[in-house]
């Protein structure tokens, strides 16, 4: 990619450099922000102190604990975003139309079964050859906010999901749950366990998730009523391992969690007397498209996975 000129960030910058300010502006974290750009948290370091440089002005502020945007971040980010969309646009229609496609179906994910959802991924791309599906993996603490900003289409969710903006879609599946331990943890002495049985217990959710939807994840209340410690909270994956690990709190799943992220230092026990965490498809009110529909009506001719 030739270098881009624009004057608020040096006289020659490059997409990448783009890519990763805006990454970085949106997670706030820079591990998680590498993880994302398929780079080293070095690499994301050096790229933002350069754009830094170049400017003469900090664009975030971090400390030990937080990253944060700085005033001028914050303007920077508001007139790269739709800078960038319009390049990768552009690029993506011209990339396109070199294979003869007309659309790209973008389509993220929140849970880790993508083996499991193939069938769905296949019937598409044959029915419909003219669109490309690009599949990519959520984002963690907010994964409405990829919908909003028009990163992606399509969001493959647990439900329920009462967002006055977006629309529900049909199930994918449903799945069972289990109760992710540390491997010496005193629970693991059972095959099995009940939510009433672990309420002693601190529970993980994630920050900023709408509250009505860790109501289902994470319950308020036993069946029988007693209150179920929820004060864990967490930013990403790697954080709700490490506090189960370490004891500080067990964590509700999926059960397909179990097989995709099996761990010497983890026990998944199954969990007796919960319901089935549904998954289904969600998408932008205002973006429904063709390409939406056809996706949509695929996951409805083929039906849910067997739970």
């Amino acid at each position: 990619m030739n270098d881009l000129d624009e004057g608020s960030m040096g006289s020659r910058v490059e997409l990448r450099d783009i890519e990763i300010f805006l990454t970085l502006a949106e997670e706030l974290h820079f591990g998680r922000a590498a993880e994302r750009l398929h780079v080293s948290v070095a690499a994301v370091s050096k790229a933002i102190k350069k754009q830094e440089r170049s400017i003469g002005v900090e664009l975030f502020a971090r400390d030990s604990r937080n990253v944060r945007l700085t005033p001028v971040g914050e303007q920077l980010r508001d007139d790269l975003r739709q800078l960038h969309q319009g390049l990768t646009q552009s690029l993506e229609r011209a990339r396109l139309a070199a294979r003869g496609k007309t659309g790209t179906l973008r389509v993220s994910l929140f849970p880790a079964n993508i083996q499991e959802l193939r069938r769905y991924w296949e019937t598409f791309r044959a029915r419909h050859p003219q669109w490309e599906l690009r599949l990519r993996v959520s984002a963690y603490q907010d994964p409405f906010a990829q919908l909003r900003n028009g990163e992606v289409d399509i969001l493959i969710t647990w439900l329920p999901v009462e967002e006055p903006d977006l629309t529900v879609g049909p199930l994918l599946f449903a799945e069972p749950r289990v109760l992710a331990v540390a491997g010496d943890h005193a629970l693991t002495r059972w095959s099995s366990v009940s939510l009433e049985a672990v309420s002693d217990f601190q529970h993980i959710t994630v920050e900023s998730a709408p509250g009505y939807w860790f109501d289902h994840f994470v319950p308020k209340l036993t069946p029988k009523g007693r209150l179920i410690d929820r004060t864990a909270n967490v930013n990403n994956l790697e954080e709700v391992f490490m506090h189960t690990v370490l004891g500080e709190a067990v964590t509700l799943f999926p059960v397909h969690v179990s097989w995709y992220f099996p761990r010497p230092d983890i026990a998944y026990l199954p969990v007796t007397d919960m319901e089935a965490l549904p998954y289904g498809l969600v998408w932008r009110n205002d973006a429904e498209n063709d390409m939406i529909r056809a996706f949509a009506r695929v996951v409805r001719d083929l039906g849910p996975l067997p739970g």
